[in-house]
């Protein structure tokens, strides 16, 4: 009887077991890659998980070289997206953050960005998610050479 009860405790709870979201990135060839069933046509130099937008489920952040509409010169973007269903759906696909984007990390709720600014210098800077899209949130360091951004976007 006691086995009877535990065996229909058990089958019951997983009834109602929700499954860890998670993303997968599959290269196809350098420009063509698939995160789960989203077609991305393009060189990736970046991809990290984490809940960038707050509500509570991980988000997919992808780094893409690519030119757009605003920015005909190819450059390093930010795609986030969403899980839907099991399927990728993109949350922003953002043309530019504030400098030009030498890459990105997740951290903690925010995302890292190392910048190049038009005048050859760096910065790191953090931006946090607000309502559709990412939003400036502050310097790390700006003004400097190259090496000291790396070192201070790498802690």
């Amino acid at each position: 009887m006691r086995l009877l009860l535990l065996t229909l405790f058990i089958l019951h709870c997983s009834l109602f077991t929700v499954s860890a979201q998670s993303f997968e990135l599959k290269k196809v060839h350098d420009s063509l890659y698939w995160l789960n069933g989203w077609k991305l046509p393009y060189p990736v130099y970046q991809f990290q998980t984490g809940d960038v937008d707050g509500d509570g489920k991980e988000d997919a952040m992808v780094g893409v070289i690519k030119s757009t509409r605003f920015y005909p010169e190819k450059g390093r973007r930010l795609f986030i997206f969403k899980q839907v269903n099991g399927k990728a759906r993109p949350l922003w696909m953002g043309s530019k953050l504030g400098g030009i984007l030498e890459d990105f990390r997740y951290n903690d709720g925010m995302i890292r960005a190392l910048e190049r600014t038009t005048d050859s210098l760096y910065v790191v800077s953090d931006y946090k998610w607000e309502g559709f899209g990412m939003k400036f949130d502050h310097f790390i360091i700006k003004g400097t050479d190259k090496q000291t951004a790396l070192k201070t976007y790498s802690r």
